[in-house]
């Protein structure tokens, strides 16, 4: 079996789980304060700049926040579906949740619950795309924990993969898996048990489901992107057009096209519906980076379709116009390779992890 691309594999059993210092930060834009704005200073200390230029686009409770309390690199985040809490995980173990908009004493976010019931880094997760009240994550102790997200509870260990479990995605009922054990794995959620299982031949990183539910996209450290029919119970077709491994795979909100990540430092957009042309790369994004470091980068649309975004191992948040091809924004503020970046379900938000312990909540512009 080929070796992983990583360099190094975050998360083993023994690495030390110390307690989280939470704390969050309400950050002032790095540009230079704008003309009428000033510094107000709340009960605990934290700032936050009043603008008196243009108006807010979002409910949060500045342009910036930062979310600070992993003691280790956080590899991935999500937003609930009603976007009103985040999850989000990585090499100290743990999952956790917070409140996007804080409460009425308190409108900065703050954390929910630390969840403890891995034995090593956790390096995806996904919500339940119904109701979100269920999250999955996917760990280097080789297994798929499910968790209540409403009483913070786990409520099952799924275990059948014999390598590190790098991918987690979740389609109505169905639940696939990504391992370094070469496999795909598809799990009823209801029952909670594996019920197809594909062997490839290389390891795989990154899966997504198509719109029906019926077939799912994978990719890994063979360069390809394969898509595995459940009906046929074997690959379907596959897409040619990456140089290095594929870190991270998000289907378009209307199902059309397939978002593909990849170390060779572009983002792909395919074309997936029935009938396209066998040429299905329809356009290539460049900008971002991937490095030594070899991590997982993410990537994802925004709810309308007209943007995606990626993580990139030179510390910034990018984001593209899907139409032109063109970076609308190159956002700073990470001291560490930024991982994953989701977009907002339904405010101009940004959020994104990073190898620095971090998380990062930034308002843009309307779309």
């Amino acid at each position: 079996m080929d070796s992983p691309p990583n360099g190094k594999r975050p998360g083993g059993e023994d690495d030390d789980n110390e307690e989280s210092s939470l704390a969050v930060a309400v950050v002032p834009p790095p540009s230079k304060k704008a003309r009428g704005s000033e510094v107000v200073v709340s009960g605990n200390n934290t700032k936050s700049i009043q603008e008196t230029g243009p108006s807010r686009t979002s409910n949060l409770s500045s342009r910036i926040v930062q979310l600070s309390g992993h003691q280790g690199e956080v590899f991935t985040c999500k937003f609930h579906p009603d976007g009103e809490v985040i999850a989000s995980s990585g090499f100290d173990r743990q999952l956790f949740l917070w409140s996007v908009y804080g409460d009425s004493d308190n409108p900065d976010p703050v954390n929910l619950a630390s969840l403890h019931g891995h034995k090593g880094a956790i390096l995806d997760l996904s919500f339940s795309n119904t109701d979100g009240g269920t999250i999955f994550t996917a760990s280097t102790d080789k297994t798929v924990n499910v968790w209540d997200s409403n009483t913070y509870i786990r409520i099952k260990r799924l275990k059948g993969h014999s390598g590190i479990v790098n991918s987690v995605c979740h389609s109505e009922h169905l639940l696939s898996s990504g391992s370094d054990d070469c496999t795909i794995k598809v799990w009823d959620a209801r029952i909670r048990r594996c019920t197809q299982t594909y062997q490839d031949k290389y390891q795989i990183l990154s899966t997504a489901w198509n719109e029906g539910g019926n077939q799912v996209f994978f990719g890994g450290i063979e360069n390809v992107i394969k898509v595995y029919d459940l009906r046929k119970g074997d690959i379907l077709y596959q897409m040619v057009g990456h140089f290095d491994s594929i870190t991270g795979l998000s289907l378009s909100p209307d199902g059309s096209y397939l978002l593909s990540n990849s170390m060779d430092n572009t983002l792909c957009v395919w074309d997936i519906r029935p009938y396209a042309p066998q040429e299905r790369c329809v356009k290539t994004l460049h900008g971002h980076q991937s490095n030594f470091e070899k991590n997982l980068l993410r990537c994802s649309w925004s709810p309308d379709g007209s943007r995606v975004t990626a993580g990139s191992a030179d510390r910034n948040v990018f984001i593209w116009e899907v139409k032109s091809g063109r970076i609308l924004y190159k956002l700073p503020g990470h001291t560490g390779s930024v991982n994953e970046c989701v977009f907002h379900p339904q405010e101009p938000i940004i959020l994104s992890c990073s190898s620095d312990k971090t998380l990062f909540l930034g308002e843009l512009e309307n779309c």
